[in-house]
């Protein structure tokens, strides 16, 4: 984890910071680009090496062709394919080989395969933008405005996810409560620091430990025991993040989506996934399911839109049959939830009905996680050994 490290917060996070209250407003966008891309030099040459770090070649080249995009332009699309190809080939180009030689040695197969610093975040902004600015939702800003948008390193390793529309009014604002900014940046950076050491490196410290020997022999109780420890653990892990990198963005005066909304209390799948990663949620919604249709479609086809979509959110997250899997398995909790709600209407207020919807969803969400961390293999062990005992 980058943001608990020493590096982070003298070498970068602080003095970006405070430079960035000092400057003027022409220069603002530049401090954030130019310590953007010393920032993803240096995490991207410790990551992986010298071909990693010429990786800031993709931002670059983005920033470019960004200048041609226009309401209806062809070179949105152009804009929108080549931000998809640089997912593809970099996480994903191993695993569709593969699927394609599944029976032979993959003669395609990238021995020198590695994921750029933060790229399934990265990439999806640079679509965002191609594609609002192509529906006419979006405005150009400057080069400057743009490489501060792309290269903002508190958001470029684990999101949240932001929007140029929404980023640009913040960063055209001339902070002026910084007193004010730096007691909430932060507080919040503290709490996501405190979340990592006291709850998620807790969590991690035993579930870390279970491995396809302890599957085969462990008993029932301690899989489910280690169930909802992971559950806890990945929770707190990547709503440290969040907190790290919103904190972070307050320290400049600006504001990134929030991304969690305590997602275990809720009382549907549904209201799972408008308050757990919502910038993901809120992307995939805008940018995949609404295109395929959305809710305007007859329901079979709402249901497909819904198990696509879950899919697609299950790839993203990792490139192997086990996420696709765990994608697959929320689709399904989402499609029976939305056939639910059509056949019993609105749901009870009542008390009873309300705690027993709130306990299976939590019970359903960290039934999934295993398929989530272990390949298909393990995580089929995993639930075998878990339902028989």
């Amino acid at each position: 984890m980058i943001f608990n490290t020493f590096v982070y917060y003298v070498l970068f996070l602080l003095p970006a910071a405070a430079l960035y209250r000092c400057v003027g407003a022409r220069s603002r966008p530049w401090v954030i680009a130019v310590s953007g891309c010393l920032f993803f030099v240096y995490f991207a040459y410790s990551l992986a090496g010298l071909p990693g770090t010429l990786c800031l070649g993709i931002f670059l080249w983005e920033a470019l062709t960004s200048r041609l995009y226009k309401q209806g332009s062809r070179w949105c699309l152009v804009g929108m394919l080549q931000s998809l190809l640089f997912l593809g080939i970099f996480k994903y180009w191993n695993f569709f080989s593969g699927i394609l030689f599944w029976r032979h040695t993959n003669p395609l197969h990238w021995r020198g395969a590695f994921l750029p610093l933060g790229i399934s975040f990265f990439t999806f902004e640079f679509y965002h933008y191609a594609f609002d600015r192509r529906a006419g939702r979006s405005e150009k800003g400057t080069l400057g405005e743009y490489l501060a948008f792309i290269l903002f390193f508190p958001t470029m390793v684990a999101g949240p996810i932001k929007r140029f529309q929404d980023f640009l009014p913040k960063l055209r604002a001339t902070p002026e409560d910084w007193q004010h900014d730096w007691e909430r940046g932060l507080t919040r950076i503290l709490t996501g620091l405190a979340k990592k050491f006291a709850i998620a490196d807790l969590m991690t410290a035993w579930t870390v430990h279970l491995n396809r020997h302890d599957i085969s022999v462990a008993d029932r109780r301690v899989l489910l025991l280690w169930l909802f420890a992971y559950g806890l653990q990945i929770y707190a892990d990547f709503s440290a993040y969040s907190d790290i990198a919103i904190g972070s963005a307050r320290l400049f005066g600006l504001g990134v989506p929030e991304n969690f909304n305590w997602p275990y209390g809720r009382r549907n799948i549904q209201s799972f996934w408008r308050c757990w990663h919502m910038s993901f949620t809120r992307w995939l919604i805008d940018y995949v399911f609404v295109p395929l249709g959305g809710s305007r479609v007859p329901l079979p086809r709402v249901c497909f839109n819904i198990l696509a979509v879950m899919l697609i959110c299950g790839l993203w997250h990792g490139a192997g049959w086990n996420f696709l899997a765990w994608g697959l398995w929320h689709g399904i909790l989402l499609v029976i939830h939305r056939l639910w709600r059509r056949v019993r209407g609105a749901p009870s207020t009542r008390a009873v009905p309300v705690l027993a919807s709130r306990a299976l969803t939590f019970l359903a969400v960290n039934a999934g996680w295993a398929l989530f961390c272990m390949d298909l293999p393990t995580a089929t062990l995993f639930y075998r050994r878990l339902l028989a005992g």
